[in-house]
C-alpha cells in the first residue's frame, strides 16, 4: 500500500477505514474514540511556526499567542518578516526565548536554502523528518507534528509524543505507559497508515481522560 495524502476528511476516512482493517486491534479504540477529525494546519513557515509555537502550551495558550505574532508581522509569517522582526517585539508578542531563538534560526535557514521545506511532500515520511532536523530547534517530534498536520502525510508518526504512549498501553492493556521504542516498534504494523493511528490514538487518549472525568 502506498502512503495516502490525507488532504481533506473523506481521503481521512478511507485511510482509517483501511487501518482498522490493516489492524484488528484498533477497532475497540476506535469503538471509543469514534471516527476522528482530521487535524491539518498551515503548510510551509507559517504551519512550522504554529508548530513550535503551540509546544507545551495549551490550545487556548498557544491560538492567542499566535494571533499576537501575526499582528506583530503583519499578517502569516513569513521568513523575511521573522528576519526583520525586532527580539523585542517577538517578546511582547508572548514568544518566550527558546521560541524566539529557534523560529529566527529557522527563518534564517530556511532564507539560506539549507531546507526546501517543499521537497518534503516528495520524500518518505522518515527521510524526511530526518532533513527537518536540519533546522535548528527541530526534533522528532516537531519534524512529524508538521510532516502529519502540515503536509498531510498519513505515514508521518511522533512515537515520542507521551498522549499516544498513553493510549496504547491503555488500549492495549499493556498495563501502563508504552515506551517511545515500544510504541514505535507496534507502529510498524501500521504502515504506511501510522499517522492515521496516532489521530486514533489521539482520540482515544481524550475520550477515556473524559470517562475517567479528566479533561481531555
Amino acid at each position: 500500500m502506498n502512503e495516502p495524502l490525507l488532504a481533506d476528511q473523506p481521503a481521512f476516512d478511507r485511510a482509517f477505514d483501511a487501518l482498522l482493517a490493516l489492524d484488528p486491534r484498533l477497532v475497540p479504540l476506535a469503538q471509543v474514540a469514534g471516527r476522528p477529525a482530521l487535524r491539518r494546519r498551515e503548510p510551509g513557515f507559517a504551519g512550522l511556526c504554529a508548530v513550535v509555537v503551540a509546544q507545551q502550551l495549551s490550545v487556548a495558550s498557544a491560538r492567542a499567542i499566535t494571533a499576537r505574532l501575526e499582528a506583530t508581522l503583519g499578517g502569516v509569517p513569513t521568513v523575511e518578516a521573522m528576519l526583520a522582526a525586532p527580539v523585542e517585539r517577538l517578546r511582547a508578542a508572548g514568544l518566550s526565548a527558546p521560541k524566539i531563538r529557534t523560529l529566527t534560526g529557522i527563518a534564517r535557514a530556511l532564507d539560506a536554502g539549507e531546507v526546501d521545506l517543499d521537497a518534503l511532500a516528495r520524500m518518505p515520511a522518515d527521510a524526511a523528518a530526518d532533513v527537518m532536523t536540519r533546522l535548528p530547534g527541530i526534533g522528532l517530534w516537531t519534524a512529524d507534528i508538521y510532516l502529519l498536520f502540515c503536509l498531510g502525510r498519513a505515514d508521518a508518526f511522533p512515537h515520542g509524543d507521551l498522549a499516544l504512549q498513553v493510549a496504547l498501553g491503555d488500549g492495549f492493556a499493556l498495563g501502563g505507559r508504552c515506551t517511545p521504542q515500544g510504541l514505535k516498534a507496534v507502529a510498524e504494523d501500521w504502515r504506511p497508515l501510522r499517522g492515521v493511528a496516532a489521530h486514533l490514538l489521539w482520540a482515544y487518549y481524550g475520550a477515556r481522560r473524559s470517562r475517567l472525568g479528566a479533561p481531555a
